[in-house]
């Protein structure tokens, strides 16, 4: 059984998330900048067994696709191209860099921390990826 692997796409870096093997718990991996993360994710795959790739959706609040659709389809369309054979699905990820900062801070953490946007895109890829998991829990 393989991984399920999220991502937080945004225009310089991408939060990156992954499940245990059994697809149970979601946890944070790493950020990477955007330009690598076809060649980051060829590596990963190459390494642990991943059966899909959830990448965040953003939407606006009447549930329409936002602008930042222009920048990641291409990105995503790219990662489909290269990796034919792992399916890529979209997922909601309204509010999850709110959920990711308020998590910080019930955290504890300090807030030079809180201030690195690279944790958020993290967190936030986690995020995506247990919501997904939760929808499914529920769902089957």
């Amino acid at each position: 059984m393989g991984r399920l692997l999220s991502i937080d796409y945004g225009r310089k870096r991408c939060g990156i998330a992954v499940t245990d093997t059994l697809c149970i718990v979601a946890n944070g991996l790493t950020t990477i900048p955007t330009h690598t993360l076809v060649d980051f994710i060829k590596k990963y795959v190459a390494t642990e067994p991943v059966d899909k790739i959830i990448v965040g959706h953003p939407t606006t609040m009447r549930g329409e696709e936002s602008e930042s659709m222009k920048y990641i389809t291409p990105g995503i369309n790219r990662l489909r191209k290269e990796l034919p054979d792992i399916p890529i699905e979209f997922w909601d990820e309204r509010f999850t860099s709110v959920i990711a900062h308020r998590s910080m801070l019930d955290g504890g953490m300090k807030k030079m921390a809180r201030r690195d946007k690279a944790i958020v895109d993290e967190i936030s890829a986690t995020i995506i990826l247990n919501d997904y998991l939760q929808s499914k829990t529920y769902n089957t």
